[in-house]
């Protein structure tokens, strides 16, 4: 987003929003092509970035639809380290060691307010290889395993 002007960003953003917010992947990749198709005449380096990254941008189609809220986003990183660095912004925190204590325990008091993973019985299904496709776990067919 920062390598486009500002009075664009919120129709970029728009267009971003529709590709990770679709229901499948095929839906995902027209959105994706559609975005391109629009912006690239005007903005052709931050297309192209865009689309460098579209297979790793799409990954989480792989996945359990469950977790999808998850992996879309950094919050979960973000906000345990925003409790932190409003704290430890101060110059004078004391010594290293009476930082890295009052650190640890608001990311402990922190940890108290976290919600659970969403689809986190899913997760060995993941480990395992399971394959799943838009968000919907593959099971073989059984007449396939017999032959």
């Amino acid at each position: 987003m920062e390598k486009l002007p500002k009075a664009t960003q919120p129709k970029v953003k728009e267009a971003l929003h529709d590709i990770w917010q679709a229901e499948t992947r095929e839906d995902a990749y027209k959105a994706f092509d559609h975005c391109i198709e629009r912006f690239n005449p005007k903005y052709p380096g931050t297309m192209n970035c865009l689309a460098k990254n579209k297979a790793s941008m799409l990954a989480f189609y792989d996945y359990p639809a469950e977790n999808w809220q998850h992996i879309r986003t950094t919050n979960p990183i973000e906000s345990v380290f925003a409790t932190v660095r409003l704290r430890t912004a101060k110059k004078n925190c004391g010594s290293r060691i009476t930082t890295l204590t009052m650190a640890f325990k608001l990311m402990e008091t922190a940890r108290k307010k976290w919600f659970r993973l969403r689809g986190y019985n899913l997760l060995a299904d993941v480990i395992n290889g399971v394959k799943f496709v838009n968000g919907i776990k593959q099971v073989k067919d059984q007449k396939q395993n017999a032959a």
